[in-house]
């Protein structure tokens, strides 16, 4: 399937139409899963990495000395610094950040559950199988910049070519239960997060999504959020419509900026560190911990550093 990457803005729901579902910072089992890292950069989002700099999507843009706000503060960049190989970007700014996200460093996100933090539209119109009326989905909706949170699945890898690099893709299903959700313009630059066992860790940047789509074989066709695209249309080519059919559902999805293919890169300009006491996720994990000891050991020089805790087209 073909897919675009306009700006998203929106966190859409399969379960309701409710604007002020998820509008709160998860709870429970998903209790600092990542919003308290989640801040505001223009229209967008982006997520400290370090002291110094957060992490956002390239093709949202932004400008030297632009404030990126993070609870409530606001930081003002001063350096950024492009991946050439994918859509990241990282912003340097003047002042230091309080608290930061740790980075997916594994190479096991398929499968795995995440939660991703987004701003922007509720669902929008329905949208329905011509020939048998059927439900599909549901179009955009308009724009309220609220930030909202919604849970998916990694389901694939996806190679991105020469801009977009390497891709996690997950699907708007309609058996993801209560908090499944699709991205839309707005939520580019959405951060996503996975638990790996010792805490969460970012471990995704919304990119892109699936689309457009159409009813008919003709027209310029819509933005929308589908969990079954048997009897729609999709944009094979320029002005080309083509019909989706098949036994089993066929759901759209959207496409994440893979953090752990590029964690060398992001440490070459932001080294991983420790923050404040305040956070609640180690910079190491157990694993990483035992291997550092090790090597220290080794060297007949071993010591402690105190493992201190450490926070959207798309």
């Amino acid at each position: 399937m073909l897919w675009l990457c306009p700006s998203l803005t929106a966190v859409i729901f399969y379960s309701t139409a409710d604007p002020d579902f998820n509008t709160t910072a998860p709870v429970g089992a998903l209790l600092d899963s990542g919003w308290q890292w989640t801040g505001l950069w223009g229209d967008f989002q982006g997520a400290p990495i370090g002291p110094h700099h957060f992490l956002a999507a390239r093709h949202i843009g932004g400008t030297v000395g632009d404030i990126f706000t993070f609870n409530g503060v606001g930081y003002t960049t001063v350096a950024s610094f492009d991946d050439t190989t994918t859509d990241l970007r990282i912003w340097q700014v003047s002042e230091s950040f309080p608290a930061w996200a740790p980075l997916y460093r594994g190479s096991d996100e398929v499968g795995k559950s995440f939660v991703v933090f987004g701003r922007g539209r509720p669902r929008g119109n329905e949208v329905h199988e011509a020939t048998s009326n059927k439900l599909r989905g549901w179009e955009w909706g308009g724009s309220d910049k609220r930030l909202r949170w919604g849970q998916n699945v990694v389901g694939s890898l996806v190679d991105g070519g020469s801009y977009w690099g390497a891709l996690l893709h997950a699907a708007f299903d309609a058996t993801g239960g209560v908090n499944e959700a699709h991205l839309a313009v707005g939520d580019s630059s959405a951060p996503v997060f996975i638990d790996d066992g010792t805490g969460w860790k970012l471990a995704g940047i919304a990119a892109a999504v699936d689309g457009p789509f159409n009813t008919t074989n003709s027209g310029s066709g819509i933005n929308a959020a589908i969990f079954d695209l048997r009897g729609l249309y999709y944009l094979s080519s320029p002005n080309v419509w083509t019909k989706v059919s098949g036994s089993s559902s066929v759901p759209s999805g959207f496409y994440l900026t893979r953090i752990s293919a590029r964690t060398a890169w992001i440490d070459g300009i932001a080294p991983p560190q420790v923050a404040d006491p305040s956070s609640d996720v180690p910079l190491l994990t157990s694993a990483e911990f035992i291997v550092f000891a090790v090597l220290l050991f080794g060297a007949g020089a071993f010591f402690l550093r105190p493992a201190n805790p450490l926070n959207p087209p798309v």
